[in-house]
């Protein structure tokens, strides 16, 4: 979508600051802001939304912490380290964002509007925030907020016991007939910066809320809050172009069903589908490449690899460094690399790349850190359905000339 005349005149006469407050502690959840959700970590997902909205003019991640703030700084957002005095479980996220205010100010760059965005509600939409912005910048209110609109019938204990808070128990109303409520989400607050420096609280003059749709109003407070962000972010994210250059698999329970035929001399054999053999065919013919990593060594992995002609690399204790080595042998930026796996050991592999993936029998720890979870089983067509949404893909990119990696293959099965 292109940017409208009132949008850029916006944008350039008026400085607004993302600050994501990102402490390395938490109580309910360690390193919560690491977490990956729809495969992707918090503190990342926090830091597209902001890049992606027309209206900020930086993103800036506070945070006491090493690693998020490496993620903060490979995401694209502006690092500022927050001292001990303001990172304790009793810190405020206005603290967070006066302190960046005032760094930034420091440098010479002070920002009309500061817009605090939580980490902890992943499915922020750019253009809800685009729309809180330009609310405060054409001066209809002072503050805008997430918030969802409720028609939740609240109810309290109070001395006479159990009594309602916002309707009268004894009528009934239908949900048309009731006045809406608004229900903050915790997601984003866009705040005039002299007013959050005057007061030092989020909250002040006029206030709107900006409406977000339910299922962006997750919040992650608990581990049980988390499991639920990732499996809702299989949903909510929906799925872009899977545009990478390089395919990565796990062998067992990816190319196989997981089981083994064990004959009376010991020798080992698995079922495979011929379909995936037709999909990595189809993806090498994109010029996609493919490579097989497996933890054990064993000449059926050999084989198959061989019948596909596909390089691979078995007795990898460490998976994820032996994909980092070969990743970087092969010039490749990771974070067009997808990786397909089914068990825990295929973690590490699934944190690396820009597409983690995982089969649709997968193990529950592997389902919550894929961005993308396939219809079939390993073993079953997850390979070929993985290459034909790589290959779709590639066919939409702009041609440019034949791709280096393109090879001629017959098909194979």
């Amino acid at each position: 979508m292109s940017d409208s005349p009132d949008t850029v005149t916006l944008r350039r006469t008026s400085r607004v600051v993302a600050v994501i407050p990102a402490r390395g502690g938490s109580q309910g959840v360690p390193l919560k802001n690491l977490e990956p959700v729809g495969g992707r970590p918090l503190v990342v997902r926090a830091v597209e939304a902001c890049r992606a909205s027309r209206l900020v003019s930086e993103v800036v991640v506070s945070t006491d912490h090493p690693s998020i703030a490496e993620a903060g700084r490979r995401a694209g957002a502006r690092v500022i380290i927050r001292p001990a005095t303001i990172s304790g479980d009793t810190a405020t996220s206005e603290s967070a964002v006066l302190h960046a205010l005032d760094e930034m100010t420091a440098d010479g760059l002070p920002a009309e509007i500061a817009v605090l965005v939580q980490c902890t509600s992943p499915f922020i939409d750019p253009a809800d925030l685009d729309s809180a912005i330009a609310q405060v910048l054409a001066d209809e209110a002072d503050v805008v907020f997430s918030a969802v609109e409720s028609h939740a019938f609240l109810w309290k204990y109070g001395t006479e016991g159990l009594g309602g808070v916002n309707h009268d128990p004894s009528y009934r109303q239908r949900r048309q007939d009731r006045e809406p409520e608004f229900r903050e989400t915790g997601a984003f607050y866009v705040m005039r910066s002299e007013g959050l420096r005057r007061g030092g609280a989020r909250f002040f003059g006029r206030l709107a809320a900006q409406r977000v749709p339910e299922p962006h109003a997750v919040e992650i407070d608990t581990p049980g809050d988390l499991r639920l962000a990732q499996m809702l972010a299989l949903v909510v994210d929906g799925l872009p172009p899977v545009d990478v250059d390089a395919i990565v698999t796990d062998f067992d329970g990816v190319h196989t069903d997981d089981g083994v035929f064990v004959t009376e001399d010991g020798s080992e054999g698995v079922l495979v589908s011929r379909e995936d053999g037709m999909g990595v065919s189809l993806a090498r013919r994109a010029g996609i490449r493919f490579l097989i990593l497996s933890t054990e060594t064993n000449p059926v992995v050999s084989a198959r690899a061989a019948k596909l002609q596909v390089p691979v690399l078995q007795g990898q204790g460490d998976k994820a460094a032996a994909l980092s080595t070969w990743m970087a042998a092969e010039g490749l930026d990771p974070a067009r690399v997808a990786y397909l796996g089914n068990d825990v050991n295929d973690l590490g592999c699934l944190g690396l790349v820009g597409w983690p993936v995982a089969v649709a029998n997968a193990h529950p720890d592997v389902r919550s850190a894929a961005r993308l979870l396939l219809r079939r089983r390993g073993g079953a067509g997850a390979v070929r359905e993985l290459c034909e949404l790589v290959v779709e893909a590639a066919a939409q990119r702009p041609v440019t000339g034949v791709s280096p990696g393109l090879v001629s293959a017959t098909p194979l099965t």
